[in-house]
This record gives C-alpha cells, structure tokens and sequence, in this order.
C-alpha cells in the first residue's frame, strides 16, 4: 500500500514537466555598433574583468571602499533582496515536488447518555466508535503536463538572479561613488591649498601695494584692486573649506561609519589614488557581462517564461490526492495485519470559460516580455554611451593636461615678469592682477583636469561592469 502511493508519485515526477509552452529564449541583437570607438588604446592594462584591488593604489582609497562594503546601507538593502529572491524560488520550486506528510490520530466516539434504557443498543453501537489512524498522504501534487509550474518555477529562477546582478551592480556602483568620493576630497582640499596659498600671496602683494600708495607711486585705485584680490581669495578659501566638509560628510555615508579629519591630511598628498593608464578592448560584447545589463536579460528571461504559464492557463490542470496507511479500533493493534488501507484521489480542471481572465493575462505576460526586452536594450544602450563617453575623456584628457601644465607655468612666467615691471615702475597694478588672475585660474583647471582624469577612469571601470564582486557569494 504505501509502495503503491510511492509509485505514483515517482510516475507524477517523471511526467511533470516534460514539456514547457513558454516561447524558445534567444538573446536578442545589441542594438549597439559592434565595435567601440577609441576602444584600441595601445598603453594601458584592459579593465575588463579586473578586480577593484587592481586599479585602485591609494591605501587610504581601498580601506574606505572595504568599510563601505562592510557597511553601507544600500549595498545591504540589494543584499537582503537577492535572500529574499532566493527564498521565493525555493517556495516556488517546492510545487515540483509531492508535498508528503504524515500524520497520527486516535479518535473516540460515542453518545453522551449511553447508559440511558430508552436508547436504542443499535444505534448506540453505531454512534459509539474507537479509531486509531497512522498515514502518509500526498496532498493535490499537481501533474505538470502543460508545463505551467515548469514555466513559473523558470521565471523564478531568473527572477532570483537578477536580484543577484542587481547586488553586484550596486555593489560595483559604491566602489565607484566612494572612489569619486575620495577623488572629490582629494580636489577640494587642493583647492582648498591652492586658494590659501593665494590669499597669502596676495597680502603680499597687498602690502606692496600699501607701501607704493604711502610712497605716492600708486594710487587709491591699485590699492583696492588688491584687496580685492586678498577677499577674493579668503572667500575662495571658505568656500573650499566647506565643500572639502560636504566631501568627508558624503564618504561618511558611503561608507556607514564615522570618518576622521586625518582623511584631510591624507588626501593632501594623495594626487594618484588609482591607476589611470585603463582601456578597454575593441569588441562592443564586453557590454553584456555588465550587472545591469545581465539583470535586464534576467528578467527578460523571466517575462519570456511567465508566457509559458499563461499558455498553459487555457489546458486541464491534473492535481494528485493519494493516501496510505493503517485504522484500527485500537491503537495497540494499529500496525497489525489487515489494518492497512490506501485511497487515490485524480482530479482535473477544465477551464471553460473565465469572462476573458486566461486571455487577458496572456497579452498582459506577452506585454511584459516586450516591456522587459525594451528595457533590455535600453541598458545595453546606456552601456554602451557610458563606455563611449569614457573612452573619449581619455583619448583627450592627458593632452588638456599637458596644455594646462603649459598654460600655468606661462601665465607664471607673466606674473613674475609683471611684479618685476611693478618694481622697476614700469607697469602698473592692473596688469599685475591680471597676471595674478591668471595664474590662479590656471591652476585650478588643472587641478580639476587632473582630477576628472581620474573620475574618468573610475567611469571606464564601471562602464565596462568590472570584476565579478563579492556580493553574489
């Protein structure tokens, strides 16, 4: 008997799911060229599939990035949502298998005045019973012939790991904004140099000014021009000092813990946090690896399996009721021969007519397939315009550079040659501003050349999806 329930249920699993009514999956075409521009960079380690720890030289830079993976928030929100994918797969494929329990039971029956004369003896002994029970059952196992499970349990599936590439996508991403939270620190706090190291050189000039006014050399008119230049540069100073606060403040919450100010000192000398000399190969297919890209493909493999159940909405569903076991009247006899017994209970469904419901959610499972490949190719797309912006930032960044670097040393060669004119009385203070103008806007486009030359190769490393991070482990 309980052989027989056995046996049924290994003949139901060996039907179920045999076939699938969802519609054969094929990777669609990235709507994309097939080849990157600028992507042949002849200098330069491929970025592509290398680990954050590659790239990243600054000791101070790779301690923050390992506190923010410990601690961030948002990076454990994705986290708990790749546990709680992972929990509803394994709910929905559990409805492959039997679902098998076992139970035990004794029940006794019988009339509340039993000894009463007017009671009839053969009714009391009808109503009077003593049963114990001991049973294995398998309870509505549905027989997957149209693939309808098959099919939900294969969105779930997909479903789960676009959860997964959806961790790693977010994980990838706080690497990156702490990198750029490093790299913003690094540049305000130059700034912050820059702008202090000017206010002084301006109280100099100042109190040249001053002595050349008391000496009747230079007039009022050169003298407020260079207190000008002094309060110029002390509100430059504040303003840079703030933001170089806003910078710890934003690292802070990256990273989820409190940030010390010996930060500010190590940024100080920090100019080369990571490795700048990044490229990426020809091929536009390096795309697909990214997160984000793989967890649109995910769930558009998801939307494509969900189409399967609602084809197969519209045939007979087979549920499976069987049981086997033992009854007697006495619990000590329960196991004896002639007490066991079995039932099989096959039941199908036939769906007649639903109002228009097993139609409607089929355009909708087909609608959402469509939304879901539009989706698809939109990342690819966004991929692909990240990467392409990247790779032009760096064909043309280190030749900014270097003019810039020209441009400084010029415009402070103008400057010294300007003071010294000042000097001699030959030139007037407008045309030492002037150069001192220049030179101070010099320097802070180089600063923040240098600095978006390393902000851009944080953004080619996460255009191209870097390595595969820890969050799927």
């Amino acid at each position: 008997m309980l052989s027989r329930i056995l046996l049924v249920s290994a003949s139901a699993l060996t039907l179920s799911g045999c076939i699938t009514m969802a519609p054969r999956y094929e990777q669609p075409d990235a709507p994309v060229p097939s080849v990157l521009p600028e992507g042949d960079a002849p200098d330069g380690i491929d970025v592509t599939g290398v680990d954050w720890r590659q790239v990243v030289t600054s000791p101070a830079l790779t301690e923050l990035i390992e506190t923010a993976l410990e601690n961030n928030r948002d990076l454990r929100v994705a986290m708990l949502n790749v546990q709680a994918a992972r929990s509803q797969f394994g709910i929905t494929r559990s409805a492959r298998f039997p679902s098998l329990s076992a139970s035990v039971s004794q029940t006794e029956q019988g009339l509340m005045d039993d000894d009463d004369p007017d009671v009839d003896p053969i009714v009391a002994q009808t109503l009077s019973t003593d049963q114990a029970r001991a049973q294995l059952a398998v309870t509505a196992y549905e027989l997957d012939l149209f693939g309808r499970v098959t099919s939900l349990n294969r969105a779930a599936l997909q479903s789960y790991l676009s959860q997964e590439e959806n961790a790693r996508a977010a994980e990838l991403s706080l690497i990156a904004s702490v990198a750029n939270g490093w790299l913003n620190l690094v540049a305000n706090n130059r700034l912050y140099q820059l702008a202090e190291e000017t206010a002084g050189s301006q109280e100099q000039s100042l109190e040249l000014t001053k002595a050349l006014f008391d000496a009747g050399v230079a007039d009022d008119l050169d003298y407020q021009r260079a207190v000008t230049s002094v309060e110029q540069a002390k509100a430059d100073r504040a303003r840079f000092a703030a933001q170089r606060r806003q910078s710890l403040n934003a690292l802070m919450v990256l990273t989820g813990a409190p940030v010390s100010d010996d930060l500010l000192d190590r940024a100080a000398d920090d100019f080369t946090p990571l490795r700048l000399d990044l490229t990426v190969g020809q091929s536009s297919d390096i795309l697909l690896t990214r997160p984000d890209v793989q967890a649109a493909e995910r769930t558009l493999m998801a939307r494509n399996a969900n189409i399967g159940a609602a084809r197969a909405a519209f045939f007979p569903r087979i549920s499976l009721t069987g049981s086997a076991g033992y009854a007697s009247t006495d619990l000590d006899g329960l196991f004896s021969d002639g007490t066991g017994y079995w039932s099989f209970t096959p039941q199908i469904s036939l769906p007649i007519f639903a109002g228009g419901a097993n139609w409607s959610n089929l355009r909708l499972a087909k609608t959402q397939r469509d939304i879901a490949l539009a989706q698809y190719e939109k990342s690819i797309q966004n991929a692909f315009r990240e990467t392409a912006d990247a790779l032009a930032v760096a064909a043309t960044i280190d030749e900014r550079i270097a003019a810039l670097e020209r441009l400084t040393e010029a415009a402070q060669r103008a400057q010294f040659l300007s003071e010294e004119r000042l000097r001699g009385g030959v030139s007037d203070y407008l045309s030492v501003l002037d150069a001192q103008r220049q030179v101070y806007q010099a320097q802070q486009a180089l600063i923040s050349a240098r600095a978006e030359r390393a902000s851009n190769a944080v953004a080619l490393y996460l255009a191209v999806g870097g390595a595969t991070p820890v969050a799927s482990n």
